[in-house]
């Protein structure tokens, strides 16, 4: 379920832990020994973290409030959440929606309610929230509004979609933004540099070669616990202490490096191998296609948009549905995120390529446009003009149209007078104007 930024703990134990300030055992995982202690040691979330952030603000002044955090895995939600247990000094207890219920829940208010007469607030984390169905989430009510427990959820699924309304309307919802590479850098270096937390070496600091950083982050995806965890595996292999080549990274992380250079002539290449093959009706090549690019690291919204221009530029009216398509695949992308919006991608991928093809609309488009730079700019004829004032209807605008629903409307022509008779369309392609594609 969800991490950190530097991730996770287990929950809370029965009795509660005191919010993150507990140092984590030697033996513990470096994504562990890693994770932030406190708020200006998160890395990549600003808005939420940072100087002035209503969260930050809100824990100065001593009145934090229930809050949802919603964003990728590996982002820091667990983290921001120890992070704001600490800042208040309250027992830390953590649920988790898939394996948790109101069962454990209820246990949960017992422990929050005693500590609760005893003087000291309890912190409730509950992993994955969206998970939990609309009896779950109104169980929490009475208790996040009397102050029982201080909620902060965690999902990485949309919270208005997913939490209901009535629970929305109690908490605050962050976003939590996902890691950039920057971001994810500086968590490497901090587990390289640090002897006690992380792995610093005593005598041969670690570090990383260029080509290594660069696989390192590429298959970390934004994730900063897998980050640390190929980092910790990649130590295992080169106890020496030294450069990390990316040989290493890749044998730690599992994954070879793809010849693919985001910047360059691969990107171009494989990008235009990725539209001709949706162009040439070919699924089994686009989809090839896509998972290079995934593979490189192409961000998932870069396709998307070439998705939306390929409906429209390689499908176009043949199959004017694939529009829609395609654009609620590049909504889902935003909704869904890494890795799991591959497979909408994909969706929409095997749906263009199989999908009737026309370029009438774009070469119609072009044709339009040669007319506009090559001939004068004609004036609108004047049974077009819409006759909206006195003064128009004086000038005879609107004289002599007639609506397209009436009789005598196909003797209406819509072009200048000296472009009667010019051809723009002509449908055209394997689709010649199909309203869609055939059934799988």
């Amino acid at each position: 379920m969800d991490e950190q930024l530097s991730l996770g703990t287990p929950g809370g134990t029965p009795g509660g832990t005191p919010g993150g300030t507990a140092e984590p055992a030697p033996a513990a995982p470096l994504a562990e020994r890693m994770r932030p202690r406190h708020l200006d040691e998160v890395v990549g979330q600003p808005q939420l973290t940072g100087p002035g952030a209503p969260l930050r603000v809100a824990l100065e002044r001593g009145t934090p409030v229930s809050m949802v955090l919603w964003g990728p895995p590996g982002t820091g939600k667990t983290t921001i959440a120890r992070c704001v247990a600490g800042s208040v000094d309250a027992a830390f207890e953590q649920l988790n929606a898939v394996t948790d219920g109101i069962r454990e829940l209820r246990a949960v208010i017992e422990r929050a309610g005693e500590r609760r007469r005893g003087g000291r607030s309890t912190l409730l984390f509950i992993d994955e929230i969206a998970r939990w169905n609309r009896a779950q989430q109104d169980a929490l009510l009475p208790y996040v509004e009397d102050g029982t427990v201080l909620l902060v959820g965690a999902t990485t699924e949309n919270p208005g979609f997913e939490l209901n309304r009535a629970l929305v309307s109690r908490v605050q919802i962050h976003v939590v933004a996902p890691l950039s590479e920057a971001d994810l850098g500086e968590l490497a270096d901090r587990a390289l540099r640090d002897p006690e937390r992380g792995v610093g070496h005593p005598t041969n600091p670690y570090r990383l070669s260029p080509e290594a950083r660069e696989h390192l982050l590429l298959v970390a995806n934004g994730d900063a616990r897998r980050l640390l965890g190929i980092i910790e595996s990649a130590v295992t292999l080169s106890p020496g202490g030294g450069m990390l080549e990316q040989t290493t990274v890749e044998r730690a992380a599992g994954r070879r490096a793809v010849s693919y250079d985001k910047g360059a002539d691969e990107h171009y290449a494989v990008t235009s191998a990725f539209i001709k093959s949706i162009r040439g009706s070919d699924p089994d090549a686009a989809l090839y296609w896509l998972a290079r690019m995934e593979a490189g690291g192409e961000p998932p919204e870069f396709v998307a948009r070439r998705l939306v221009i390929s409906a429209s530029e390689e499908v176009g009216v043949a199959a004017s549905g694939a529009l829609a398509v395609a654009v609620a695949g590049m909504q889902a992308v935003a909704l869904v995120g890494p890795p799991e919006c591959w497979i909408t991608l994909a969706h929409v991928t095997a749906y263009l390529a199989r999908a009737p093809k026309s370029w009438a609309a774009y070469q119609g488009l072009a044709a339009a446009r040669r007319l506009v730079t090559d001939r004068p700019h004609y004036p609108v004829p004047s049974h077009l003009r819409n006759p909206s004032t006195v003064l128009d209807r004086r000038l005879g605008h609107g004289d002599g149209y007639i609506h397209a629903s009436q009789p005598g409307a196909e003797a209406m022509v819509f072009l200048p007078p000296e472009l009667y008779g010019t051809r723009i369309y002509t449908p055209s392609g394997s689709g010649q104007d199909h309203p869609d594609p055939p059934a799988a």
